[in-house]
This record gives C-alpha cells, structure tokens and sequence, in this order.
C-alpha cells in the first residue's frame, strides 16, 4: 500500500518536472530569434551584354535650306511637306518685288515740292532748248551769208571761218539744252515715282518676267515650308528645307561620361519607333560637349554621338521612319560570353567594396567580391564568389553577417 503511495507520487513529480520543462522549452523557443526568409539566386556563367541606352533621333544626313535670294514679296509656297523636287527644274519659291512703303504727311509734302520743282526745271530746260535752237537758226543764216559773200570776195576767208565755228558752237549749246531737258525730265519722272505709296500696288503692277523663280538646288523631298503664305522677306531668309530620306541616319545625345565608353563601329539596337528592332552602328562622335538642362533642372554635359543604319535591315522601314523621328537607342559596348555573372539586386557597398551575403549552412555570410563590368540587370564577377554559390537577393536591414535565414521557397 505505501509503495504504491510512493510510485504515484512520483509519477506526479515527473509530470511536473516534464510540464516544466516544456514550458521552458516553450519560452526558450518564443525568444529565441527566427530565420530571416530571403530569396537567393544561383550564381552561375552567362552572357552579358553592356549597352548604352539614350533616347535618340532620326534625321536626313544632308538638310538643305532654300533661302531668299533677293529682298522682295514672297509668293504663296506651291510646294506642300512631302512633294518631290528635282535638282534645277522644279520651282519652289517666287518672289517680285516689295511695295512701296507708307508716306508720312511730312514725306508726301517734301516730294510734292520736289515734283513742282522737277517742273519748273524741266520748263527751264524747255526754253533753254528754244534760245538755243533760235541761236544756232541766227548763225546758221549768217554762215550761208558768209559763204555768199565769201564767193564774191567781199568778206575775207577769216569771216567765214568764224561763221562757220558759231553754228558748231551753237549746235553743242543746243545738243546741251536738250540734254538738260531730259535730266529735269528724269529727276522729274523720279520724284513722280517716289510719291508712290503701296495703295497704288496691285496683282498687275508688275510685269510675269519680273519674278524671281527659286529653283531646288538638289532633288529629293520637301521636309518643311518655312514661308508657307505670301509675304515680305529680307535676302537670306529660310523658305523650305529638303533632303533625301532614304539618306537616314541616327543622333543620340549622351552624358560625356557615356560618350568616352563608346568606340567607333559599336553596334547598336534602335527600337521603340513604330515597328521592329533595327541595327546601326557609331559612325561618328563629335569631339565637342554641350551643356543640357535635364527635366529635373540638371545641368548635364552631353555629346552628339551620329549612327549609320545598316542597309541590309532598313528594308520597309525607311519608308515609314522619316526625319527627327523618336527612336530609342542601345549601343553595345561589350558582349561577354561565358563569364559568371551576379545580379545587381544582390549587390551593395560598405565603404569603397562591394558585397554580397552567401548562403552558407542556412546562414547569411557576408563576402566581399569584384567585379567587372556590368547592365542593368547583372555584374561580372572577377573574384569573391565560384560557380553555384547562392547569394541573397536584396537584403534587408535584418540581414546580418551570421544570422540564421531560410529560403521563401521552403516556408510552409
């Protein structure tokens, strides 16, 4: 009886030691820290392709710009965007003469007192011409008389002559006097026509062979009319630009910084324009900056940096791809092959290195590692990590060099 006593209580004892225990245990494993779930990736070899990636522009290699060669009206443009044009035959500006500009009151004073002066001169030149003319008919009689008398020797040979060199003296006064007249007569016929004022300009002021016909100076299409309705224009002024579309090329400007990366011949993929990807390569790389203003207001240093497109590819889309259309530009730089490669998402810096954190044994461990070139997407690693090594993928603040982590994948 008593040992049956003492086989219960003990078997009361062990329960509670038990009960303790778990409840320890359980306490224990409340506090204990929990592994961190993360997302890895293998490292593992690749291809890795560094591009250059900018918005960019088509454009015509040669643009030419018709200007105006003389000062004058304009006429309507008979051209539109997209006719064609041929090297010296097709006409593609007119232009006639300007009008007459306003006269002020004062202005219209000073040239009517001007006419009624050229006037009074032309009637002064009029009676100059009958004085003269009277004159040389006065010495011209006696030069006959002269040469009557000379005949009958009652006046000496002297007396002829000098009748004779009268009339020559006389007909250059005359020829001078007439000459006189019509001088008045122009300065007359002059200050008539500067009286003139644009109220007196019509559509027939002017004769059809008076025009300037402005003839395209190569042959190709109409890109833009600059001077599309008629109207005045000083010599030199823009009227229309031509080019040649099936002469595209690409312009992309870069950040300096990118430029120096680019060398001539790299390959390019242009998409985002309206159809399929198309290939290109740098041609050329202005050797001169400029300073651009970025939406956000930065000032940035940028580099025209010009691309040919590759025939062979063009086909059908040069006939839908036309001049400063949108394009976006990727210029390769490097395509690896076969190199391992990490994902940028894993990457971050303490002080000048970069790092990444390494599953090892269900714990983050903290590596340092090198690394080559790179995109958008993955690195190349040159030293730190090997072939299947599983790193982390964007590491959290509770990311810790040792800490105890487990994949998303494997929680339940």
């Amino acid at each position: 009886m008593t040992g049956t006593i003492e086989n219960a209580t003990m078997i009361k004892r062990g329960l509670a030691g038990l009960l303790v225990v778990m409840i320890i245990g359980a306490i224990f494993y409340a506090l204990s820290p929990s592994p961190v779930p993360v997302d890895t990736e293998v490292i593992g070899e690749g291809s890795l392709r560094v591009t250059v990636d900018e918005e960019g522009k088509t454009r015509i290699k040669d643009v030419f710009v018709v200007s105006a060669p003389i000062t004058g009206r304009v006429l309507r443009s008979p051209l539109e965007e997209g006719d064609i044009v041929e090297s010296g035959q097709t006409t593609v500006a007119a232009i006639e003469p300007s009008p007459p500009p306003f006269l002020d009151l004062r202005s219209r004073r000073e040239l009517q007192a001007q006419i009624e002066a050229a006037k009074a001169s032309v009637d002064l030149a009029e009676a100059e011409v009958k004085r003269a003319e009277a004159e040389l008919d006065f010495a011209e009689h006696d030069l006959e008389r002269a040469r009557s008398l000379s005949k009958k020797k009652v006046v000496s040979e002297r007396v002829l002559q000098k009748a004779s060199i009268e009339v020559e003296t006389k007909s250059a006064a005359l020829a001078r006097a007439q000459a006189n007249k019509i001088l008045h007569e122009r300065e007359l016929e002059t200050a008539i026509a500067r009286l003139t004022g644009p109220e007196e300009d019509s559509p027939n002021s002017y004769a059809q062979s008076c025009c300037m016909a402005v003839k395209s100076p190569v042959s190709g299409r109409v890109l833009k009319v600059l001077k599309k309705s008629k109207q005045i224009v000083i010599q030199g002024t823009p009227l229309l630009e031509i080019g040649n579309p099936e002469q595209l090329e690409l312009v992309v400007e870069l950040l300096s910084a990118d430029a120096v990366r680019v060398p001539i011949g790299a390959p390019a993929i242009v998409s985002a324009w309206g159809g399929g990807d198309l290939t290109a390569k740098v041609s050329r790389i202005e050797p001169a900056g400029f300073t651009k203003v970025s939406a956000l207001g930065i000032e940035e240093q940028r580099v025209k940096v010009i691309l040919d497109f590759d025939p062979a590819g063009l086909g059908e889309a040069l006939q839908r791809l036309g001049h400063d259309y949108r394009v976006f530009v990727r210029i390769i730089i490097e395509d690896l092959q076969d190199v391992l490669v990490v994902p940028l998402g894993s990457l971050f810096r303490v002080n000048d290195s970069w790092m990444v954190y390494v599953l090892q044994n269900g714990a983050a461990a903290l590596s340092s590692i090198k690394l080559g070139q790179r995109n958008t997407e993955y690195a190349a690693v040159l030293d730190g990590l090997k072939k299947g090594d599983r790193v982390v993928l964007h590491p959290s603040d509770r990311i810790t060099d040792g800490v105890d982590v487990v994949e998303r994948a494997q929680i339940n």
